[in-house]
């Protein structure tokens, strides 16, 4: 089933030519995209009203980029230990929109790191969440359609780069709130 919709969707592309520059540009370098809305987040964090607690929307922010790092550096043991071939490799005349790469394909490392950030950009102002979260699945979507990857290794990489940052939240952020409160006395003042 991952393979025939792989298929599908790669098919697809090569009927919509028109979308490719987008398509290509977003899947390589999107990801910047989400340093951004790291950036829009620790901001809207900075207002008193963000989050309860001396810097806990900061906290919060911060965390939701730390997070995804932590799932990036879980997931890459996963990938060298599955070592699923990329599809390119595998299926005969895949339409790819971009360079091959010699790692593995499960799973994916971008899908995990915006799955972290939409997680935790989540808990920092819902609305930010739920923009982050579309652009995180269209990265996903992007990731499949330029050729890189299946689509259970996108879904896989969203799961575990949430999972990862919704379940060390707790511990996470008290020590944040704790460095950001010693910080607000300080003339180290966020």
């Amino acid at each position: 089933m991952d393979r025939a919709l792989f298929k599908a969707v790669n098919r697809w592309a090569d009927r919509t030519s028109f979308a490719h520059g987008f398509f290509r540009m977003y899947a390589k370098d999107g990801i910047v995209i989400f340093a951004v809305l790291l950036v829009v987040g620790w901001w809207i964090g900075r207002a008193p009203a963000a989050a309860p607690g001396v810097g806990a929307g900061v906290a919060g922010a911060v965390w939701a980029g730390a997070g995804a790092l932590i799932a990036l550096a879980i997931n890459q043991p996963i990938g060298s230990s599955i070592a699923r071939t990329r599809p390119y490799n595998v299926i005969p005349n895949v339409h790819l929109l971009i360079d091959k790469t010699k790692d593995f394909t499960f799973t994916s490392d971008h899908a995990t790191i915006v799955g972290g950030v939409a997680a935790g950009l989540w808990f920092v102002n819902r609305r930010l969440g739920v923009v982050t979260a579309v652009l995180a699945l269209l990265m996903a979507f992007a990731r499949v359609y330029v050729g890189a990857h299946y689509p259970t290794d996108v879904i896989a990489g969203l799961a575990l780069g949430a999972i990862v940052t919704v379940a060390l939240r707790g511990p996470a952020l008290k020590l944040l709130m704790l460095v950001a409160g010693r910080l607000e006395k300080s003339p180290l003042r966020p």
